[in-house]
């Protein structure tokens, strides 16, 4: 049953937080602009940095270190560093990334939805 088709059984405050706290979690960790690109991105295989910079138009290098460290803390994705000359860094996504697949495939298909009926595109 849907969040939306529940309401009608939400009586108190307290049930009513239960259904907000993990939503508030997970746009936490989620929030902005750039880390659902970062882990559409790396779920296409292991990237070097300027890999992904590449493939996300717009964001700095800045930001893109200061995302892949966050992603990395709330371990999305995994940073590694090879032993090479120079040395070579690769990020990919985890497991637990790789479980927001479904969450990310219901965003695209809503905002192509929300799209057509806003700009009619």
């Amino acid at each position: 049953m849907a969040l939306f088709e529940k309401r009608a059984e939400l009586h108190t405050t307290q049930e009513c937080s239960r259904q907000i706290m993990p939503v508030r979690d997970a746009l936490e960790v989620l929030n902005g602009r750039w880390k659902l690109p970062i882990l559409i991105a790396l779920s296409f295989g292991a990237k070097r940095f300027k890999e992904i910079s590449r493939e996300i138009p717009g964001i700095t290098d800045k930001m893109l270190s200061k995302e892949l460290k966050m992603l990395e803390a709330n371990q999305l994705i995994i940073r590694q560093v090879f032993d090479d000359f120079p040395p070579v860094v690769e990020y990919s996504i985890t497991k637990h990334g790789e479980s927001l697949g479904k969450v990310i495939e219901e965003l695209r298909i809503w905002g192509l939805s929300h799209r057509k009926k806003i700009i009619g595109k």
